[in-house]
């Protein structure tokens, strides 16, 4: 400890000295350190806000819709429709594993009238897990469909921001009637805002929900206009989707491997994409910080070996009075990461006021906001690390590998 003590008193007299190459060595290591936390830290907020505005239309979500038949099968000819049932969701959820949430789903274009105020939106017929699948979340004081809803074909309807927005404006539209067609319904719910850059019918935020069973009763029909699911493992899409086909084929008689008969749009598709493109940018990124660190790195390196050479005589005196080779290269391997921690504890304070004030700008919905998370730290302490030791080992091998009376001789 007495000899740690002595080696940074030293270090800190010889900062003293050269005060302008000090800073200039120092200023490297903080100008890498901003670049690499920075950069690594837009790359993670950029990811995350991506995947946000991604999973605004569900997170794991597949839709189904139905289709004809481009494969004869069983004597059955092509160009067959083929049409989805509410216990097609029953069956599929027992027989493909991989499927944890499903909903049936009836879509239809019809007016919505609050006084003068008269939309034409898509009403949504829906059962209760719906609105977690599709991240559907009413505002405060209203609720999403219930299983009472659904039993007592209750006639309630939750509607999107936009909706309420035009019928009712700045007025609270909870309990308030809505006709739906010629049909009032009491306003039980208002959909949080969300990003949704994606749909497969119309945006939520224009739409009105309702009880399926309501729907069924009043519009007098039985086939869906599509079924949702939400599946456990995104990597298990494709075979899920082919277990799906296999399930349905049964029932209705058409080639599993006929794709045509049964449509299926996995969004998780994008997910696995999406993983390794920015995987690829945090990496490019990482790149970019890790070189302009590793460039400090090599001008810290080049310090010292100048201080080597000016110390030659310091250091004769003191391998002359007992000092041991490898004393001298902890001594000067010790500086060298002294330099470099110095240098990076002030570069990630400069980091962190350079996230905080680009966090208060409204940049969030288009790239995101850079995230100072465990990942960005442990990326760049890992780097600084290795600077460290290359910048530090070089010089102090340099050093402790002095011939004794060479420097004494100069």
């Amino acid at each position: 400890m007495e000899k740690f003590r002595t080696i940074i008193s030293e270090f800190i007299v010889d900062l003293r000295a050269q005060k302008l190459r000090a800073f200039l060595t120092m200023f490297g290591i903080i100008w890498g350190t901003v670049a690499i936390v920075v950069l690594v830290a837009f790359g993670v907020g950029f990811k995350k806000q991506t995947a946000s505005n991604m999973h605004g239309i569900g997170e794991g979500i597949a839709i189904m819709f139905p289709g004809k038949t481009t494969k004869p099968w069983a004597g059955y000819g092509i160009g067959r429709p083929i049409s989805y049932v509410q216990e097609d969701t029953k069956l599929i959820s027992s027989q493909v594993p991989n499927v944890f949430a499903i909903s049936p789903e009836f879509n239809k274009r019809t007016t919505a009238r609050v006084g003068e105020n008269i939309l034409n939106p898509t009403v949504s017929g829906v059962n209760v897990v719906y609105g977690e699948m599709r991240n559907i979340i009413a505002e405060a004081g209203g609720r999403f469909i219930n299983i009472l809803d659904l039993q007592d074909r209750r006639r309630v309807a939750v509607i999107g921001d936009k909706v309420k927005e035009f019928l009712y404006g700045d007025q609270n539209a909870i309990g308030k009637t809505v006709f739906i067609g010629q049909v009032p319904f009491m306003i039980i719910g208002v959909m949080q805002k969300k990003t949704q850059p994606s749909s497969y019918n119309s945006r939520d935020q224009d739409r009105i929900f309702i009880p399926i069973s309501t729907f069924a009763s009043i519009y007098g029909t039985i086939h869906l206009s599509d079924i949702i699911y939400q599946i456990k493992d995104p990597r298990l899409g494709e075979e899920t989707e082919k277990e799906v086909r296999a399930s349905l084929s049964k029932r209705y008689k058409f080639d599993p491997t006929d794709e045509d008969a049964v449509g299926i749009w996995d969004t998780t598709n994008f997910d696995r994409l999406s993983f390794y493109m920015f995987l690829g940018i945090n990496i490019f990124l990482g790149l970019i910080g890790s070189f302009t660190l590793g460039v400090a790195g090599l001008g810290v390196a080049n310090i010292m070996f100048i201080v080597v050479q000016e110390r030659i005589k310091e250091i004769g005196v003191k391998r002359a009075v007992g000092a041991t080779k490898t004393n001298i290269l902890f001594q000067f391997f010790t500086e060298t990461f002294f330099i470099v921690f110095t240098g990076s504890v002030i570069g990630f304070i400069i980091s962190y006021g350079i996230i905080a004030l680009l966090s208060m700008m409204p940049i969030k919905e288009y790239v995101g906001t850079p995230e100072l998370s465990f990942e960005v730290v442990g990326i760049t302490i890992f780097v600084l690390i290795t600077v460290g030791l290359l910048s530090g080992l070089m010089p102090a091998r340099r050093a402790s590998n002095i011939d004794v009376v060479e420097c004494l001789r100069t």
